[in-house]
């Protein structure tokens, strides 16, 4: 079942997606998945959603650095870190890092 708020072709876009993905072997559960988050993803994108600019954190395949003050403020959020409203984007980076227990990439 979709998001009511979902127009006909976002459900056209998630059937679409969601068969190639059955075609190519995931399951039923993880196509759902995918297919839901490339939807939303495109709404997004597209304005279509509420608190547009502070939903999600980012692809997890890309770095910190690559991502929003935003999304690394809602990733902070999911942390429970304090202070993060007042925080830079190289503070907020620094501060999830060291929570996380990770060190700043080699360059």
């Amino acid at each position: 079942m979709t998001p009511p708020a979902w127009s006909a072709k976002d459900e056209r876009q998630y059937g679409a997606v969601k068969k190639s993905l059955k075609q190519r072997g995931k399951s039923e559960e993880r196509a759902k998945e995918i297919a839901a988050r490339t939807v939303n993803k495109q709404r997004q994108e597209e304005g279509r959603t509420p608190n547009r600019r502070t939903q999600g954190t980012g692809n997890p395949n890309t770095s910190l650095e690559e991502r929003t003050v935003d999304q690394l403020r809602n990733i902070a959020a999911n942390l429970d870190l304090s202070g993060r409203s007042g925080m830079k984007k190289a503070e907020l980076i620094d501060a999830i890092r060291e929570r996380r227990g990770q060190h700043a990439p080699s360059t």
